[in-house]
């Protein structure tokens, strides 16, 4: 049985039933207030739909299941009738998807080699410096240029964000790969360069290159809805014109919506990454 320190004393707190039913009884604790704060301060506002309660969120999320909605499918061009709710966040996932997917490919990838080529890095580390700064956002102009107001715009835009915060993960991985490793590895006659890469390199880096993954699929959701507001349909795009028509209550429904589909894809990738890192 494991066993940690409480925050407030030196004693030991045991992982069994007792100290982990301690722990989900505090996490309740802690939501039960927030929903009694959210609720004396949807009542104390006026006029209220601007803070709509916790009730009437529930309801609004309930009713985005109650009517459906026809979507197309992009490249197929088929279209798909969905439940209200699932029908705009099947649409957030078609840009959302493949912004994370390309980007966290192309950020790892070239994290993994500036951070082991110090002559790429040498070429390249002042353009990444460059680039860096500029918030992912501060593309849409040229998303709404280039790709027009749809998909792959948005998907684009996501494709930024997803980028820099994977490639700063392998960068800093492979940085950080201990000189004993590769001594070793040279020892044992592991002397091509890709070699060491694939053997030693990236297996060392792979706790950080997947901890930045998962920092980017929550990121991302953070982004697609910014990513949306130019009219890219989706989640986003819902939120913004439930407010604009002062239904307040729809637009904390999409949130709650976001807030699912993040928790089901994070719990579905620690489940992933306990697997693949089932060595440590």
């Amino acid at each position: 049985m494991s066993t940690r320190t409480d925050t407030r004393s030196d004693t030991p707190v045991a992982y069994g039933f007792e100290g982990n039913l301690r722990r989900y009884l505090r996490g309740l604790g802690g939501l039960i207030v927030f929903l009694l704060v959210w609720w004396v301060g949807a009542m104390l506002t006026q006029p209220s739909y601007l803070v709509p309660s916790p009730l009437d969120s529930v309801r609004a999320f309930i009713d985005l299941f109650a009517t459906t909605t026809a979507i197309v499918v992009p490249v197929s061009g088929s279209s798909l009738v969905l439940p209200t709710g699932l029908a705009h966040l099947t649409e957030t996932l078609f840009h959302y998807v493949p912004g994370l997917l390309l980007g966290a490919g192309g950020g790892i990838g070239l994290g993994l080699l500036m951070g082991w080529n110090g002559a790429l890095d040498d070429w390249l580390r002042p353009l990444v410096r460059v680039l860096r700064p500029i918030p992912p956002l501060a593309w849409i102009v040229f998303a709404i240029v280039w790709f027009g107001i749809h998909h792959t715009g948005a998907a684009f835009i996501v494709f930024i964000g997803a980028f820099w915060i994977n490639f700063y993960a392998a960068y800093g991985g492979v940085e950080g790969v201990a000189g004993d490793l590769t001594d070793a590895a040279s020892t044992l006659g592991v002397e091509r360069d890709l070699s060491m890469l694939k053997l030693v390199a990236l297996p060392s880096a792979a706790p950080q290159v997947l901890t930045g993954f998962r920092t980017s699929i929550g990121r991302c959701w953070m982004i697609v809805v910014g990513a949306e507001l130019f009219g890219a349909p989706g989640v986003g795009y819902e939120i913004i014109n439930a407010s604009n028509n002062l239904a307040m209550a729809t637009s904390v429904a999409y949130m709650f919506l976001i807030s699912l589909a993040f928790l089901c894809m994070d719990i579905g990738f620690r489940l992933f990454e306990g697997r693949v890192l089932a060595w440590r």
